[in-house]
This record gives C-alpha cells, structure tokens and sequence, in this order.
C-alpha cells in the first residue's frame, strides 16, 4: 500500500505537469502492486481523468465504472464517467450519470448546468431520430416509384447516400429494413440504382460487423462490366474487410454490432476473391478491383508483424489463378476479359506476396510453385499453351524478378523462346521479345539473357519489317545500352548510336497509326535512353513528341506510368546523385580505377532549360493525371519519381504559378501523404516551395488546404536540411495569416515546439522565417499561454530579437511583441521583468527609420500604458515621453501615418490616466 501511495503521488505531479502517459504509466503499475480496495477505487477514478485528457473515453468509462462498482455514490468518478459517455455519443446514460451527481450535490452549478444540456440534448436527437425515419421511408418510396421523374430519384438516392455517412443516419436506416430494400434497388439492374443502392451501403458497414451484405452477391455486383458500379463495389468490399478485420480504427460513438468470430468471413472473402480473377464471368474492371482488394489487404502492412497467414493462405489457394491472369495473351481467342492494367496489376500482387514470405522455404514453395505451373503449361504441339507459359514468366519478371530469372534459366525456356522469335505468327514474336525485355531489366542480375538475348533482339530488328516487333526489339536493346547509367565514360553504343535510336522512338511515339500498346514501348525505349544527355536534350526539343507522351500518360493504359516517370526524372536530372569528391577523384586515377564523368549537358543551365520546355509542354497537367491512377499499378516507386520531378519543376520561383495553374498543387498533396519516406520528403518540400509564394487558397482551394499542414510540419525536422526547414517555415507563415482553423491546424500537428526552436537558430534566414511564422501564430490562445508560463525564455527571446539589427527580424518579432501584449495584458507587464534592456530596445523600435517597425514599437507602447498603471507612470517618466510628442507632432505623412496615430493614441491615453496634462491655450 506504502509502495502504491508514492506512485499515486508520482502520477499526481505526473498529471499536474501536463504528463498524460506517465502518469497512466504510474496508475497501471500502482493498480498492478495495490491490494486495498478503496485505494483502488482512487486509482481507477484518476486514471480516468487521465484517459479522458487523452480522448480515450471507452478506457475513461471502464476506469470510472471500477471506481463506481466499489463506491456508488463516487461523484468523481460518476462525473468523469458521464463526461466520456457525452464523448461517446451515449446521451441517456451520461444523463443518468450527472442526475446521480446532481442528486449528491444539489447545489453545484455545474453539474445542474451539465444536466440541461444533457436533457435539451436528448430531447433534440429523439427530434432528430423520428424526423429521420420518416425522411428515409420517403427516400426509398420515391426510389421504387414507376411515378417518380429522374431527378427526384437521384436527389433521393444522393440524401440516403450523404445520410448513411452519417453515424445517426446509418442506424437509421438499417433499422428501417434498409438492407433488404437496398438489395431490391440493385436487383432492378438499373445502373444509377445499383450505384447509389452500393454507396449507400458502403456508408452503413463501414464499422458494423452486423450490417454486411452476403459475399456471394458482392462479388456477382463486382463482376459486371461498369468500371463506376466495379470500383463502388470494391469500395463496399473494403468496408466490409475493414469491418470484419479491424483494420477501421475510428471511434463510431457506439456500442459496434460485435460478431464473434469473423476468421472464416475473412478466409471467405479471400476465397471469393481469388475465384472472381480466373473466372471467365468477370469483367475485366471486375477483375481489376478483385486483384487490389488482394493486393492491398494479404500482405503485412508491418514486416515486425511476424503473421504472414494471410499471404500463405493466398498463395496455396491462388497462386496459380494470378499465373494465369499474367499468362493471358489478349490475341487469341477464348482469354480471360482484361483491361490494359489488369496483368501489371497481377504481378504488382505477385512481387508483394514474394516480399511477404518470411523464411526461404517460403520462398522456395512460391518459386516451385511457379516452375510447376510454367511446366505444365508447356507442349510441344501446342503453340498456344507456349505463349502462355512465356507470358507467364513475363508477369513474373516483373513482379518479382529474382523468382522470375531463376525461372527463366531453366532448361527449355530460351529454347522456347527462340522458337517463338522464329515462328511466323506475330502474337508468338510479340510474346518472345516482350519476355526478352523484361528479363534485361536489371542487368546486373540478368546476365544469362544479356549473353544469350542480344543476339536474338539485334537479328530481329534488323530483319522484320512489323513495326510492332521492331520497336520491341529496339527497347530491349535499348534497356541492355543503359548500363552505364548517366555516366558519360561508360556508354555502350558506338558515338551517334544512341541519338539514332531515340530518334526512331520519338517518330513512333508520334505516329497514331500506331496502337497505343505499340507506342507504350516507345516511352520505354525512351525510360532508358534519356540516361544520355544528348538524347533528352533533343527529346525535350522534340515539343509534338513530348505532347503524345504527356497524351499516352493521361490514356486507359496505365501500365505506361512507370516509363513516363523515368523519362521525366532523367530529362530533369532529378534523380539522386552521389556527390564527387576532388581528393577521391584523384586517388581513384591514381589507382587506376573508374571515375564517372558528367556529360556537359547535365550541367545547370541545361537542366533549366529543359525543366523550361517540359512546363511548356504542359508537363504538370500530365502529371495530375497521373497521380490520380490505382495505387496498385502507381507503385511507391512511381509516387516518389514523380515527386522528385515536381520538385524539379518548382525549382524557379517564376515557374510555380504555372505549376498551380495546372493543377500541381492538388496533384502534390497524395505523393506527400503516402509513399517512401524520401518521396513523400521530395513532395512536401514542392509542396512548401509553392506554399511559401503562392496565395494558399488558390494553390490548395476548399478543404485541401488543410492537408497541406501535416506535409510542412514534417520539413521541421532536425533531420532535414536546412533550405527544407527555411521553405516549410515560409509556407507556414502564409497558411498561419489566413485564418484562426488553419492557425489550430498547426498547433494540432505539434509544430509550435519545432518552430520555436528554430527561432534561436543561427542562421538568419531560418530564424527569421521562424519569428515571422510565430508572429501569424500568437493570435492563437493557446500560443498566448505558452507565452504566459512562467519559467521559459519565450518572451525574453521576444524582446531581444526585436533588438537586432535584421530589419525582417526586427519586423516579426515587434508585430509578434505588439499581438502577444493586445491579446494579453500580463504580458505587456512581463516585459519588463525578462531582460533589462527592454527599456532601450522598446525605444529604439519607437524612434527606426521603418515605418512598419516604428508602428509596432508604439502600438507595444500603447498595450503597456493600457495594462498597469505603475507601468504607464514607469514609460511616461523616462524618455519615451519625448519620443512620443516628437512623433505625435509630425505632419501627417501617408508612408508613416499609422506611427503618427499610434503615438497619437499613446498620449491621449496617457492623459486619460491622468499621468500628462495638455498644455493649455
């Protein structure tokens, strides 16, 4: 008891000291040590104080009600226990809870006012509850009415879509029959029906265990061919999972419909799944959506998690159905219906289910597995099976490509494959060199192809005459010449070689006789070529072609996006670069060693002309498009070249309003939220160049704004450089001056500490950045007390660097100095006790040369005469009084008038007080 008494102590300084978590550390070990029931009890009802400064309320509910259970008549606990339940949503018990309370004390203003509150609250949602039904009936009688026109029916169907968002709204429409009405909605096979009969279930299942729709019907739903009733559907699918797995960590305000075990729904819905991507009943955008829900919900979100369960149990049941998705070959007859992404989709799947396996032996199975099913699909007498077996290992190559080039040194594999090079048909051709191509990717790892499939490339381009197979041919080619990288010293073709066949590429990029797919393969040759400068110097030139690669990135075909990243980051040169030190230089040549060379085309000033011709293009309204295609075929790999090239771009300040005016800003907020850590850093950092120059409500309209927040705050890190910090800083500034929701934003984001800090940095610029961002915060409240606290040299830090010789910095921290001692006048009298030159620094800000500082200074002096009386005697009894009347008494002056007025202000308030008389006339 002696040893729960000191921790409880402990948690009490804890709590008082702001330390939430340590203090819930102390009250859990001390319940763990404490035998005594009523010690207990204590212990409970104030860790649920704490839990209730968390926003834990379920916890701050459990912990109340133990402290309860031992003492009915705790009014502590009870009052905390209503206050979490009023959080929760649970009105009618919080109202049992305060009237018990106010039945203890009958007196106590707080709890009578609470109980009003309560009461008139109570009486609103059961207003609410009946007026609800009624409107939710109406909605599904217009719905079902032959007699209703069209539109009423869509506004009908909008308003129970908007309604089952609502938590309120959802309740009340799954108990009014909503379910099986909504299924009769889509069993009347009309398409605005089945959509809006989808989203309104999507609403009402997202959390609700008790509210899923069978997985049978889900999946008939997501095999019909309408790309908007397929994605509505896979919307619903993840509700469901999410339902079901607890992977929805959002409070709903209520007791959730509880299923008690939902392990064979889960493997249910898998099953399903894996059976709709072989099933020949299945759209391809249905087929599409199946393969994500796969893609985003087998493989481990954490690698510490050590249960993998999910991605075995796929590869057992499914394994061979995603093989043959990738196997599938659009040409010949009787083939799965696909849409130009699903095989890139499937092996996006298959190179995440390879990285989720744990142990080799894992990895071994998933490999033989492969083998087997390749195997089994080849046949000497049949040419079609072949191909599938080739275009199998295609898919495999680019997924998990190690997997794939162990299958592809397999004996009889590039015997097969120089059998289809030769074969007269086409689609056999076709297949044999896109599988070369995918086997070179990379050339360190493929060097059984790079012996073996030169050859094989140069005969066929030199010698067919179908554009199709020669532009194949020429990308493979190309892929195998880039070696060396941007490297000048290590390039594989002979001078003049490589221009050549970036030449061709371009002439058919641009040919729209072409099909898309075939042009597809242009951009790749192009992905590779563009290592050499001279080659994306005259591809920038190339204006029309630039144009059909910016039109291909915006088409259906997404399996394009990759190629287009690459082309654009080596084009602006924003790809990582090892930094070249002249001492290493030196040895290495010394030593005999490589050193690489930079071609005199990626030096600076070309690289701005191209970024130049790239945005004239409309390279940014191509890129918006992009970032809007699947997370499954925009890998986080694309995500991050993409943000590096939109860093790229907003690299001049003069070329930013472009970029906004193309829809760049919206474009960047998706690639700084999710991604690698160092393509989110690259997107927020564009993110922060725009922010700082450009008016942040044009830049990010509506709501977006908001999230342009949590990007910029990230940049605040020590960890980041220091023209990251200074950017990030100035974009704060511009978002703080806008209004008080965006000020709050910041401060939820935990950014004031950061922003602090950086006002005692060294460099100047940073620091002033800081002031100046912390001068648009002060309006804050909650800043306000910051600055109130005592023990911290917040305002000192305030006053002193309104005495430095910076005029931006003087300018901040003087308008900072003049809100903080508006807003509160305790601070107009702390002043004086942080440093004791405040005196001679409030004069010199009174008596500068810049107009906008001498107003601040003044206004300063103002909010110190208006707070205490024995300060306004202090002021008006030094030199201050002269600097006053001297400014007081100049001529109205348009450049300085808000000085003149203020010093005009200060002596009439100081002859309010009494402390000068006017002399008289």
């Amino acid at each position: 008891l002696a040893l729960s008494s000191v921790q409880i102590l402990s948690s009490g300084n804890h709590f008082q000291a702001g330390e939430i978590d340590k203090a819930i550390e102390c009250y859990t070990k001390a319940i763990k040590s404490c035998k005594d029931k009523k010690a207990l009890a204590v212990i409970y009802r104030n860790r649920s104080a704490c839990f209730l400064k968390k926003e834990n309320y379920n916890n701050a509910v459990s912990d109340a009600s133990k402290a309860i259970d031992v003492d009915a008549a705790d009014i502590k606990a009870l009052y905390r226990r209503c206050q979490a339940l009023e959080k929760l949503g649970k009105l009618d018990m919080a109202f049992k809870d305060v009237q018990r309370c106010a039945t203890l004390e009958p007196k106590n203003k707080t709890f009578l006012e609470t109980l009003r509150r309560l009461g008139a609250d109570i009486q609103q949602k059961l207003k609410t509850t009946f007026s609800t039904d009624s409107r939710v009936q109406n909605m599904f009688d217009i719905l079902f009415s032959d007699e209703s026109d069209k539109e009423k029916q869509e506004k009908a169907a909008n308003n129970l879509i908007v309604l089952a968002r609502e938590d309120a709204g959802a309740e009340r429409i799954f108990q009014n029959n909503g379910v099986p009405l909504l299924v009769q909605l889509i069993d009347t096979g009309k398409p605005e029906m089945i959509l809006a009969a989808i989203r309104t279930l999507s609403g009402m299942c997202t959390g609700h265990r008790a509210r899923v729709l069978g997985i049978s019907k889900l999946c008939s739903i997501m095999a019909v061919d309408n790309e908007e009733i397929v994605l509505a559907t896979a919307n619903l699918f993840q509700c469901v999972y999410d339902s079901l797995s607890g992977g929805d960590k959002r409070n709903y305000g209520k007791e959730e419909a509880l299923v008690l075990d939902s392990s064979k729904d889960l493997k249910d819905i898998l099953l399903a799944l894996l059976e709709m991507i072989a099933s020949k009943k299945v759209s391809g955008h249905g087929r599409d959506q199946a393969l994500n829900l796969l893609t985003k919900n087998v493989p481990r979100k954490d690698k510490k998690n050590t249960d993998n369960s999910k991605g075995l149990f796929t590869i057992d049941h499914g394994l061979k159905k995603i093989l043959k998705v990738c196997g599938q070959v659009p040409d010949l007859p009787d083939q799965l219906p696909l849409t130009e992404n699903t095989q890139l989709i499937a092996s996006v799947l298959l190179n995440k289910l390879y990285d989720d396996m744990r142990c080799d032996p894992e990895r071994d199975h998933f490999r033989d597995t492969c083998d087997e099913y390749i195997k089994s699909k080849f046949d000497p007498n049949d040419m079609d099976r072949n191909i599938h077996a080739i275009n199998t290992l295609s898919g495999i190559l680019q997924g998990p490509f190690d997997v794939g080039n162990v299958l592809a040194g397999r004996q009889g594999v590039m015997e097969m494959m120089v059998a289809l090079c030769g074969s007269e048909r086409e689609v056999d051709q076709l297949v044999a060199v896109e599988a070369l191509i995918h086997a070179s990717t990379k050339t360190s790892k493929a060097s059984f192809f790079i012996s073996n499939g030169v050859t094989l490339l140069k005969d066929m381009y030199k010698k067919t005459k179908n554009e199709k197979i020669k532009i194949r041919a020429l990308v493979g080619l190309c892929k195998l010449g880039s070696a060396g990288g941007d490297d000048y010293s290590m390039r594989q073709f002979a001078e003049g070689s490589t221009e050549k066949l970036a030449k061709q590429c371009r002439k058919w990029l641009c040919n729209p006789t072409l099909d898309v797919r075939t042009r597809k393969w242009a951009v790749e040759g192009l992905a590779y070529l563009t290592n050499d400068a001279d080659v994306k110097d005259d591809f920038v030139e190339d204006e029309a072609a630039l144009r059909a690669m910016f039109e291909l990135a915006k088409s259906k075909d997404k399996t394009i996006l990759y190629a287009v990243a690459c082309t654009l980051v080596n084009c602006t040169n924003s790809y990582d670069k090892k930094e070249i030190i002249p001492e290493m230089v030196q040895l290495a040549k010394f030593s005999k060693q490589h050193v690489p060379e930079q071609h005199p085309k990626d030096k600076k000033d070309f690289i701005e002309r191209r970024v130049k011709r790239l945005l004239k293009a409309g390279v940014t309204s191509a890129l918006a498009v992009m970032v809007k295609a699947d997370n499954s075929i925009l890998t986080d790999q694309t995500k991050e070249m993409l943000a590096r090239v939109f860093l790229a771009l907003a690299e001049d300040i003069k070329d930013r309003g472009t970029i906004v005016a193309q829809g760049g800003g919206r474009a960047l907020l998706p690639l700084a939220l999710e991604g690698t850590d160092k393509g989110k850093i690259k997107a927020s950092h564009a993110l922060a160049k725009i922010a700082a120059v450009s008016n942040p409500e044009i830049a990010f309209p509506a709501e977006r704004i908001y999230e342009v927040v949590r990007p910029l705050v990230s940049l605040l890190n020590t960890e980041r450089d220091g023209l990251e910090n200074f950017e990030a800083l100035l974009g704060l500034t511009n978002l703080a001056a806008l209004n008080d929701k965006l000020r709050v934003k910041i401060l939820k984001e935990k950014a004031l500490p950061e922003i602090e800090n950086y006002m005692f940095e060294e460099h100047d610029q940073i620091r002033q950045a800081a002031t100046e961002c912390m001068c648009n915060l002060v309006c804050c409240k909650e800043v306000q007390d910051r600055y109130l606290e005592d023990g911290n040299d917040k305002l000192k830090l305030l006053v002193l660097l309104c005495g430095e010789d910076d005029v931006q910095l003087q300018r901040a921290a003087a308008g900072a100095l003049a809100m903080l001692t508006a807003a509160q006048k305790k601070l107009a009298v702390k002043i004086t006790k942080v440093t004791g030159q405040w005196l001679e620094i409030i004069q010199r800000l009174c008596i500068h040369d810049n107009p906008e500082i001498q107003h601040r200074g003044l206004v300063t002096v103002f909010n110190m005469l208006d707070a205490d009386e024995q300060l306004a005697k202090k002021l008006i009894e030094c030199e201050l009084l002269e600097i006053l009347t001297y400014v007081a008494k100049l001529e109205d002056n348009p450049k300085k008038q808000d000085a003149i007025n203020a010093a005009r202000a200060c002596l009439s308030r100081a002859m309010d007080t009494g402390l000068i008389k006017p002399f008289s006339n």
